[in-house]
């Protein structure tokens, strides 16, 4: 199929009015949308997240070319690769590790990074190549380059750009290091999940640059969009979070593996148990709620997991990270929850006091929250950057 044929999809027209009507697709970056469709960037077998069943679904262009087309103008995530690589067969991996990302995410994080003509583009995580064309589009070939860590996924973007006419500076190398042969740059951006953001970009970038990227804390896989300014000086980039995405880590980023019966070999039985008034509701505001972000700020080094509810009770569980420290908190529709915690700190208590943190400085959502970056470490504030919330030295 063409490009031209791909263009002329009714599913791309109606999925460019839906993201303009949100606000999400700027006029500036209209023309990029509909020159540059995300089909053209995606191989043959997909899996693209159903919304209805919750669950990633093999697609076939060659046995299902509507179903695949409905898919890849849709507004949804489509994983293109599982496990580094090593999967194979139709059905799902283990762990997604590469994907086209929803199209009101890619073109609210360009909302967000505010390209002008004129300015250098650095990209970390090329993936399908899809982002890299439509800064190519914005800017010109020769003012992007777009960093992939994984041979196979970087060899398979290259093949699709130059198919499609495209031809940015793709390097196959770490991104944590950014790129500093082309540096330095007026825009990075981010396509995969930060859990501290390297201080090479910032040492990468001309004064009054932008940086927009995920991060998060390992308490929850969701992020924030961080959109910092680089300071005049160059030592420093800082600025608030825009709001809610979920990509995949940064592969020397990932949570650390855990096995659950490290921390509880015998049961919750040998944890000190009490009860508390908290109600599921409470404390799990449901999927990109500012609450987890929050907790994930207050509680460190901590990894929170929600089990299914089964019979009226659902188990949640925190893991402590760098110890074996453990809490179980047993909701059920009636009555109040049990608790059950061990180790050497005490897990809901903190959280807890985190969660009454959150709610003793009214509840902020994401848009309250800024993130400084340096070289010796980061900081994320509250309101302003003397609103100190979390510090962490540079790993």
């Amino acid at each position: 199929m063409t490009a031209d044929a791909h263009q002329d999809r009714p599913g791309r027209t109606e999925l460019g009015r839906v993201l303009m009507s949100a606000g999400v697709l700027t006029s500036d970056w209209a023309p990029a949308f509909a020159a540059v469709p995300r089909a053209a960037f995606l191989p043959d077998l997909i899996w693209p997240f159903d919304m209805a069943s919750g669950q990633s679904v093999p697609v076939s262009r060659t046995r299902e070319p509507e179903l695949w087309h409905a898919y890849a103008d849709a507004d949804v995530p489509v994983v293109t690769q599982w496990d580094d690589g090593a999967h194979s067969g139709t059905r799902p991996g283990d762990v997604s590790t590469s994907s086209a990302s929803m199209p009101s995410v890619v073109f609210s994080m360009f909302r967000d990074l505010d390209v002008r003509p004129g300015h250098r583009a650095l990209e970390i995580g090329t993936g399908t190549g899809w982002n890299a064309a439509l800064l190519a589009h914005r800017l010109g070939d020769d003012r992007v380059v777009s960093v992939e860590v994984d041979a196979a996924v970087a060899g398979g973007a290259r093949d699709a750009l130059a198919r499609f006419g495209y031809r940015p500076q793709l390097v196959c190398a770490d991104g944590y290091l950014g790129h500093p042969a082309t540096a330095p740059y007026d825009r990075v951006i981010a396509t995969c999940g930060l859990r501290s953001i390297p201080f090479a970009w910032v040492e990468q970038c001309r004064p009054g640059a932008l940086i927009v990227a995920p991060w998060g804390t390992h308490f929850t896989h969701g992020d924030a969009v961080a959109r910092l300014v680089v300071a005049e000086d160059g030592r420093s980039a800082s600025g608030r979070f825009t709001g809610p995405v979920e990509f995949m880590k940064l592969r020397d980023q990932r949570l650390p593996v855990f096995a659950h019966a490290d921390y509880v070999p015998q049961g919750v039985g040998e944890g000190d148990e009490t009860s508390t008034a908290v109600t599921e509701g409470e404390l799990l505001g449901g999927r990109f709620d500012p609450r987890e972000f929050a907790l994930g700020l207050r509680v460190r080094d901590c990894a929170l997991v929600v089990a299914e509810k089964r019979e009226g009770a659902r188990p949640v569980w925190f893991y402590g990270l760098a110890d074996r420290s453990w809490a179980c908190v047993q909701f059920r529709d009636a009555g109040p929850a049990r608790v059950w915690q061990a180790g050497p700190r005490r897990l809901w208590d903190e959280v807890r006091e985190a969660l009454a943190w959150w709610d003793g400085v009214g509840r902020p959502g994401f848009d309250r929250f800024g993130l400084t970056v340096c070289g010796s470490g980061e900081v994320v504030w509250l309101d302003a950057p003397d609103g100190v919330v979390r510090s962490a030295p540079r790993p």
